[in-house]
């Protein structure tokens, strides 16, 4: 192994906004994790798991500790193209399964908006799609996977024999555990395309008119909305609902399921290379280039109103891939989202509140989408009965602590509605902002269950230290009556 002076690399957050240095380890086995599990204890270091870096946030940053890169681990170790049952390593990437079962007429059950997230960091944020209401988390679609704990140990975990486990381990960002391999049931295609429908709204109350409308009647619904409009206008924007194929619909399901018809072509417009279209976001990227992008997708909307087509499962489902490194266009400043999630009852009020105050403070998110969501048995979970909103919010030097009093005043929003944050996306929840939301007894769990996975405390993270506080080793908190308790198991 190499000293550990030359691991230190810096680490990124996925929208640019923190960094910090670490040392990184980038193993390709259970043996190699067990050899950096020993050298961070030999070092008296902290780790934290990191996956692709997707997370907006310093969900895998781990300051002047260890960080476990899972990346190498991309095996796919069996596969039952009869039954729709996939098990892989951590590494393996959306994007490699999708590409391994597509031919047989499979795909993954819950997917983020890019295809490059690895499986091990899918779980350990247990995201969700623009399915959500129906297909609910991608935990719901886990039969079972392999944990490895601090001390060696792997436990095999299903919702029938630890079910405590099973339910706190997805979406607890890998503060248990190491997942080093995971089965997933897929989903049954009987085409490589979507049905879609484009549906334009003309202000908030009208999205949320045609989301409790159609959500049940579709595979898929997301809203983009405008968040530059004000007045009677707010919330205007355009939803997109999709379904699935039924079995003999397509004609020609051999050739639409084939990895190539799936495939983003490399240019735009059969000219531009989709790699460089950064460069040409770069200049709109300032409040009057996104009011006027906003606007003129606004026109198109009501142009696509009412059009049905078909699209790939790929060109639908990871927008954000069409335009490789787009977040490149933020520089010099960086980007964060703002994703809150709001019971229905309360979430059309509140979303008017969130925009609105963002324009009167003169900080404009660039990006608005809206989803439906259903609730779910994850201890962590981000999901209500509800909807969520993602803001993208450009941060520079000038503006970065306006932003900061902003995020604060949107907290007060989503708390006073009851609603939710998601780490994946979060970089801005105040300390211990988890009890906040979660709510004590929910968060005393999970240091609960924490500390008999992991006595130690060797999993943090920065998010971790952010929103849960940093946890103590159960050794540090032991009175001197505690010394002969039993072991924790």
């Amino acid at each position: 192994m190499k000293p550990p002076t030359q691991r230190l690399e810096r680490v990124e957050a996925w929208g640019m906004s923190s960094s910090s240095v670490a040392y990184l380890y980038k193993p390709s086995s259970v043996d190699g994790i067990l050899e950096a599990f020993a050298e961070a204890r030999s070092l008296g270091k902290t780790i934290a798991l990191k996956g692709a870096g997707n997370s907006y946030g310093d969900a895998f940053q781990n300051a002047e500790n260890v960080v476990i890169d899972l990346s190498r681990m991309t095996r796919v170790l069996k596969y039952d193209p009869v039954e729709g049952l996939i098990t892989c390593e951590p590494g393996a990437t959306i994007r490699d399964i999708w590409r391994y079962v597509i031919g047989d007429g499979w795909w993954p059950p819950v997917v983020s908006g890019t295809s490059h997230v690895t499986i091990g960091g899918a779980l350990a944020a247990n995201i969700h799609g623009k399915n959500n209401v129906h297909a609910g988390p991608i935990g719901e679609h886990v039969v079972s996977f392999d944990l490895l704990l601090p001390s060696g140990q792997v436990v095999h975990c299903d919702p029938l024999t630890e079910p405590e486990l099973f339910y706190s381990v997805m979406g607890s960002f890998g503060l248990l555990g190491v997942i080093v391999s995971a089965t997933l049931r897929l989903k049954r295609v009987h085409s490589g395309q979507l049905n879609v429908e484009a549906i334009a709204v003309k202000s908030l109350t009208s999205a949320f008119e045609v989301f409790e409308s159609r959500a049940d009647r579709h595979d898929y619904i997301v809203g983009w909305i405008d968040a530059f409009a004000s007045g009677s206008r707010c919330g205007r924007g355009l939803i997109h609902v999709a379904d699935y194929a039924e079995e003999g619909e397509d004609p020609h399901p051999e050739e639409s399921l084939r990895v190539e018809a799936q495939q983003l072509p490399d240019t735009f417009g059969g000219w531009l290379a989709r790699s460089k279209l950064w460069r040409i976001m770069r200049p709109f990227v300032r409040p009057s280039g996104m009011r006027l992008v906003n606007y003129a997708k606004c026109v198109g909307a009501k142009r696509e109103h009412g059009k049905q087509y078909k699209q790939s499962l790929v060109a639908f489902n990871f927008l954000l891939d069409s335009a490789p490194n787009w977040k490149w266009s933020y520089r010099p400043g960086a980007l964060i989202q703002y994703q809150s999630f709001i019971p229905k009852e309360n979430a059309s009020v509140a979303f008017e509140r969130i925009i609105t105050l963002s324009q009167d403070r003169g900080l404009v998110p660039y990006l608005a989408v809206m989803k439906r969501h259903r609730s779910d048995s994850f201890l962590l979970s981000h999901a209500v009965d509800g909807y969520s909103l993602a803001l993208d919010f450009h941060v520079t030097r000038k503006n970065q602590e306006r932003v900061k009093e902003l995020t604060r005043a949107l907290d007060d929003i989503v708390l006073a509605n009851q609603g939710k944050f998601y780490f994946a996306k979060d970089s801005t929840l105040i300390q211990g902002g988890a009890k906040l939301f979660l709510g004590e007894d929910l968060v005393d769990r999970f240091t609960a269950l924490k500390k008999r996975l992991d006595p130690e405390a060797i999993l943090q993270t920065e998010l971790s230290k952010r929103v849960f506080g940093e946890f103590e080793s159960a050794a540090a908190q032991l009175s001197p009556d505690d010394e002969n308790a039993e072991p924790m198991r």
